[in-house]
This record gives structure tokens, sequence and C-alpha cells, in this order.
């Protein structure tokens, strides 16, 4: 039994699954026995919360460098954590999947050496050969990259209790939620002092180099910082936040799930991330940059300060004036021959592999283009016309993921349904989003078009037996709910 004594920031009206959260762990009694058995009744427990987003617009122009339009959502993760003096990693997820053991455990022993803290190869292999239990790396990475990153020594281990409400998959960003929350309890119960921003840093951090998922910065970035009811404005340069923007009164955003599960860990993703850097490089050489090796095999620097270093600062104009001199294809040995690398941290070019170029690489530069449109429109009030054109930004993004090879019949569908509604209806445009390949269609309306999104989620669950999940609403990130402290009753 415990009770609330201490929060780092005020509770919001949007965060009504925390106070749920605090009430079952405050009220939980001998027969919940797995949770039960989890903490110890005479310590503290530390409490924190993350949402999952939204991308209304830039999705995978991120790691290009673009601005990207980001709202946080309704459904957020949840994490429980106490100290535990045994120097043990204990977490208990709700997590309901098949082939998932919600159940993890290891010594936090496992994540050092002789000489300090295990490399990241050698953390992300020994997480990957536990098949059912590979989300254990989203958590436990938290420990690794703070140990690694931040020099923190860590004399006391972790019980962890994680309630997700963010559906896993559906390409709203449940890895982010489940690791922004998790490294925010970390922190709150060792008493370490992050700022959000390095704290969305670090969690990438985890996805990147722990897991092995090769995401940009923008889901970790709005978990922890997103507003309620706003859009964040974020230049992924590699990561500055310009602040947010209010959503209009007359607008809505809801996402509909497509039914088709989303991984950034998928081949799609990867190949169109770097088959995008590989055109980066060759445009770089047509320009005359400095570019220069950097040590690490497949990677090199462009050390001119032109187009600073990310793609998406070309304007389309000079795209264009090297677009015809870049291969559509080109296969991963005949590129390292020619280029040596790419200035990607992240990935890797593969020499038995063939990537798609042109293509990816002209999405970065138009879609970054599309997003600065997007956010001077969208802070305009501009009656039904501007609604149509911030709209009809939204089915050129969808159409030139569907070109670099992210699209899928379902979401193509989806999206095809909403144009069909259209204006009339109240529904101005949708877009697949995030890293494509399936998830989630964000849909922009008219404020209160509720009975449109009911008719296109209806016929899409009759056209395909599948009852799509519906977001509607958003919540604050990680930063503004803070952590609360629940302390045994005396």
């Amino acid at each position: 039994m415990h009770r609330t004594v201490e929060s780092t920031a005020p509770l919001m009206d949007h965060t009504a699954d925390l106070s749920d959260f605090i009430k079952t762990l405050s009220t939980r009694g001998p027969s919940d026995t797995e949770a039960s058995r989890l903490f110890d009744p005479s310590r503290e427990i530390v409490i924190s919360r993350a949402p999952g987003r939204l991308d209304v617009m830039g999705g995978i122009a991120d790691y290009s460098g673009s601005l990207v339009l980001e709202m946080p959502i309704r459904e957020a993760t949840l994490v429980a954590l106490q100290r535990d003096p045994l120097r043990r990693i204990r977490i208990l997820s709700s997590l309901q999947e098949p082939g998932v053991d919600p159940v993890f455990e290891m010594a936090m022993a496992d994540l050092e050496t002789a000489e300090g803290p295990v490399d990241y190869e050698t953390a992300r292999a020994g997480f990957q050969q536990h098949t059912t239990q590979r989300w254990a790396a989203y958590v436990a990475g938290v420990f690794l990259v703070l140990m690694r990153e931040r020099g923190i020594s860590f004399d006391e281990g972790a019980s962890i209790l994680i309630e997700s409400r963010v559906p896993p998959g559906k390409g709203v960003s449940s890895s982010a939620a489940l690791e922004v929350a998790a490294m925010q309890a970390v922190c709150g119960a060792f008493d370490l002092s992050i700022e959000p921003q390095e704290l969305a840093l670090l969690c990438q951090q985890v996805e990147n180099l722990v897991v092995g998922a090769p995401c940009g910065i923008m889901d970790q970035m709005t978990a922890a910082l997103g507003e309620a009811g706003s859009l964040l404005v974020l230049l992924c340069q590699p990561a500055e936040l310009l602040g947010t923007v209010s959503i209009p009164d007359d607008i809505e955003f809801w996402g509909i799930d497509s039914g088709v599960r989303h991984s950034v860990a998928g081949a799609d993703y990867g190949s169109v991330r770097t088959g995008t850097f590989m055109g980066y490089r060759i445009i770089a050489e047509l320009a005359g940059l400095k570019v220069s090796t950097t040590g690490t095999p497949g990677l090199v620097r462009i050390d001119d300060p032109r187009w600073v270093g990310y793609l998406a600062n070309l304007t389309t104009s000079e795209f264009e004036s090297y677009a015809g001199q870049l291969p559509e294809r080109m296969r991963g040995a005949e590129f390292l021959s020619l280029y040596a690398g790419i200035t990607d941290h992240v990935t890797k070019v593969d020499p038995e592999r063939e990537y798609p170029m042109l293509t990816p690489t002209a999405h970065a530069v138009y879609e970054s283009h599309r997003v600065r449109q997007y956010g001077q429109l969208i802070e305009v009030p501009a009656g039904e016309t501007g609604r149509e054109s911030l709209g009809e930004l939204m089915y050129q993004s969808h159409a030139s993921y569907s070109a670099c090879g992210l699209g899928s019949p379902e979401t193509d569908r989806l999206v095809e349904l909403v144009r069909e509604a259209g204006p009339s209806q109240g529904l101005f445009g949708a877009r697949i989003t995030g890293g494509g390949s399936g998830g989630t269609v964000a849909v922009l309306g008219r404020r209160g078009a509720v009975a449109a999104i009911a008719g296109v989620t209806a016929r899409f669950a009759e056209e395909t037996g599948y009852e799509p999940y519906l977001f509607e609403g958003s919540s604050p990130g990680s930063a503004a709910v803070g952590c609360l402290r629940l302390n045994a009753r005396g």
C-alpha cells in the first residue's frame, strides 16, 4: 500500500490514465500476485508517463534533417519503478502478444565489464538472443546508455512495472513512449538531472544502438516535449525544437490504424533510409563538397558548410540540377567502390544489396519543402481553401511514400476512402505516417467530423474484415507531467 507524496510537475486534465495507474498501485493487494511480488511495500515507487505520437507531416524525412510536425496522442505508456538493492533489473510488462514473454530479469552486472559498461554491439546481440523478450532492450537499454553516455554508476538495480496503452506495431511510436517513460522514471528514482531534450536524444540512442532500430529523433522528442492540443515543430538538425503550433479550433486530426503491423527495423524502411544517404553522398560529390573518411569503414564525413550537412537543406531547384545524374538504384558494392561510404551513423551499406536511390532522395527534399509549406499554412486562418491546401500536401506526401516503396494496399485504401468522403463531409487530407509500410494513416478534417471518420472506418472494416483502431485526442509529453513518487503508508 502506497500513497502519493510528491509530483515534480502538476498533473493535467489529459492524464486520466495516470490517475488510474496510481490508484491501481496504491490499492494493489496480495491477490495481484505477479505485480505484488515485484515491489517492496516499504520502499518508494516512482511513476512516469509518456505518450505515443501521430506523425502529421515530415515522417521519414527526419533523418535527412527535415522540419517535422508531430502530435502527442492520448494513448501513453506508464512506468512504475522502485530501486532494488540487489542490483538486478526486473521488468513486468502489460504487453500481451503471442510469442512475447512479459517478464524479464537480468543482473545489473550483465551490463558491465571490468573495464566499464559493455559495448553496444555486445548488448544488442545479447538482447536479440532472447526472441520472446527482445522488447526488454527498450527498457534495460536505458541503464546502459546512461552508463556509457553520462558516466552514471548504478549502485542499485530496479523493479519496473510497465502498462502501455499505446498499441504496438501501429506506427504511433510505442517504442519511443516506452523508452521515454522508462528514462524519465530512472532519472526520477536515481535523482538524475537531465533536460528533456537531452533525455529524448539519449532515448534515441537506446533505440539505435541497443535495440538496433534506425529511427530518427522525432518520436522521442514528441514523447518527451509534446503539448496537448498542439503540433510539436522540430527541425531534425539534429533536434532543434522550434516550439509548438496550437491546432486551430476549426480542424482536428485523427489516426486510423490500417491493421498492417509497422516496424522501423523492417527491411523497407532501412533500405530507403540507406538509399537516401547514398543519394546525398553522390550529390555532395557532384557539388564538389569536401568529403573525408572517418576511420570507420563505410562512414564518411562532409565538412563543407553548404546545406549544413543535411539533405533537407537543399532547395527543390538545387536538387533538380543534380537529379538527372542520380541512378534509380545502385548495388552496395558498386557504391562503396566509388564513394567509400555514407554520412549515416545508424545504417550501413551492404555490398550484397541493391538500394533504391533517386526516389528516396527526392522524397527527402520535396517532403522537407512540403512540411515548411504546411507549417506556414496551419498558422494562418484560411478557411475552407486553406484546409484543402493542407490536405493536398498530405496527399502528396502519401504518394511520395508509396513511390519510395513504403506504402501498402491497406493504407492506400484508407487514404482513398478519405479522399472519396472529401471536403463535403469535412475531410480534407490523409497520409501514411512514420516509417510507412503499414501502420496508421493521419487524417485532417473539420473539427467534429466524427460521422465522416466513422463512415471511413466502417467502410474499411466492411471491405477488409478488420476493425481499425481510431486515435483521437492528444496528451502532454513526459516533461509536462514529470515524475510522481509513492511512499509507503506509515
